[in-house]
């Protein structure tokens, strides 16, 4: 298998389709309306709570610029929200490059949009475990999986998608785009793709510190043997 080395790519991106998903919903009450000021004719895909929220933050501007992911891939959410979006349609919209003709002909293939933001942060997996009484079950349940996939998925393809992890970064970002007519530049999407693997490593970090301390006797009192 040959590398995918890239070598065009563009300095001003504009934000057409932006996935959302977050734990931590701060800071969306102002991101969203800015986000949709800046960007005309912007979609937000999204899931669970995350939805729930840009929906009651945008009213009835919610028709035409929210979509739920399930709608857009086709796939329902399994069940207890464990799998929403792992989704080939949504990391071909993460990972895929404009001027790679085999990309541009896969996602009009699967009628695919290229995603060219993601504003996610992860499950309180260290809140969680630093509370008295804490339990490997309520640690491990608390792992997230597909928000570390998304945010790992566009920060590597930060040469065209921002990966936004810290809502400290909202007020910039949405005073870039008022400013750049609905733009991100390259340098803006190289600082939000280091600021994204070092929260995904301390992310992974914690959950092996958290484990790390825990004996095969202790896990294994949490649950009952059914074979």
């Amino acid at each position: 298998m040959s590398l995918n080395i890239v070598k065009d790519i563009d300095n001003r991106v504009a934000v057409k389709n932006v996935l959302m998903s977050v734990s931590d919903k701060t800071g969306l009450e102002a991101f969203v309306p800015a986000l949709v000021a800046a960007c005309p004719g912007v979609k937000i895909y999204s899931t669970g709570g995350t939805y729930a929220k840009v929906k009651e933050i945008l009213g009835a501007d919610a028709a035409n610029t929210l979509v739920a992911v399930s709608d857009y891939t086709g796939q329902p959410e399994m069940q207890g929200g464990l799998v929403k979006t792992l989704d080939f349609k949504i990391y071909l919209g993460l990972l895929s490059e404009k001027y790679n003709d085999a990309h541009q002909a896969d996602l009009k293939r699967l009628a695919a949009q290229p995603i060219d933001m993601v504003v996610v942060n992860l499950y309180p997996f260290r809140e969680t475990v630093s509370k008295p009484g804490v339990t490997p079950e309520m640690g491990r349940t608390n792992i997230d999986i597909g928000g570390p996939c998304m945010v790992r998925a566009s920060a590597k393809n930060y040469l065209r998608v921002a990966s936004v992890t810290d809502p400290l970064d909202y007020p910039n970002i949405a005073q870039e785009l008022a400013s750049h007519d609905g733009t991100l530049g390259f340098d803006t999407r190289f600082k939000l793709m280091k600021k994204a693997f070092a929260h995904t490593a301390a992310y992974d970090t914690a959950i092996a510190q958290f484990f790390s301390t825990r004996t095969w006797e202790e896990v294994r009192g949490t649950y009952e043997y059914k074979g």
